[in-house]
C-alpha cells in the first residue's frame, strides 16, 4: 500500500475542533463532514484539497475531543495519510477504526513544507519527497493494520469476516 499526493502543513496542537468545527458535528455523513474539513485554520484547505493530497503536522496532532468526526472528515475530504511528529492517542486510534492511514516520523514533520510532492510507502514506513529529493523513515504499518486500513475500517474488515 502508498499514498501519495500533494502536502498541507501545520504546526503543532491542531486540534479535533479546527479539523471539524463543533457546528458541523450534528452531520453524520462523511461527505457534509469534508465541505467543512479545516476550515477554522485553513479556509482555501477544502477548495484546494485533490484525491490523495496529504497532511503533514508537527507535535500532537488530533488533540481535543475525542470526536470520531475528525478523521472523518479528513479522508472523505480525499487525504490519503496524515504524517505527524506524534498524535493524540484517540485520534490515532480513530483514524485506525475508520482506515485513515496515519504514521509518526518527527523527520518528515520537519523538514516537510507545504506543496511539497510526497509518496508514502505503508510497508516500509518510508516516506519520500520528491520535491526536495529526500527520504525520511516512518512507522511501518503492522499487516493487520493495513488489512484494516485496506478495508476502509475496523467495522468493515469485521463484517468482511476477518
Amino acid at each position: 500500500m502508498q499514498a501519495k499526493g500533494r502536502v498541507f502543513k501545520y504546526g503543532d496542537n491542531v486540534d479535533t475542533d479546527v479539523i471539524i468545527p463543533a457546528r458541523y458535528l450534528s452531520a453524520t455523513k462523511g461527505e457534509e463532514l469534508a465541505k467543512h474539513c479545516m476550515e477554522d485554520i485553513d479556509k482555501e484547505f477544502i477548495h484546494e484539497v485533490r484525491q490523495g493530497d496529504i497532511i503533514v503536522a508537527e507535535k500532537n496532532f488530533g488533540c481535543g475531543s475525542s470526536r470520531e468526526h475528525a478523521p472523518l472528515a479528513i479522508k472523505c475530504a480525499g487525504i490519503s495519510c496524515v504524517i505527524a511528529e506524534t498524535f493524540a492517542r484517540i485520534f490515532y486510534r480513530n483514524a485506525i477504526d475508520i482506515g485513515l492511514p496515519i504514521i509518526e516520523c518527527p523527520e518528515a514533520a520537519k523538514a516537510v513544507r507545504g506543496g511539497d510532492r510526497i509518496e508514502v510507502d505503508f510497508d516500509s514506513g518510508t516516506i519520500y519527497n520528491r520535491t526536495q529529493n529526500e527520504s525520511y523513515k516512518g512507522q511501518a504499518f503492522p499487516p493487520f493494520m493495513q488489512k484494516i486500513i485496506a478495508a476502509g475500517g475496523l467495522v468493515n474488515y469485521i463484517n468482511e469476516g476477518n
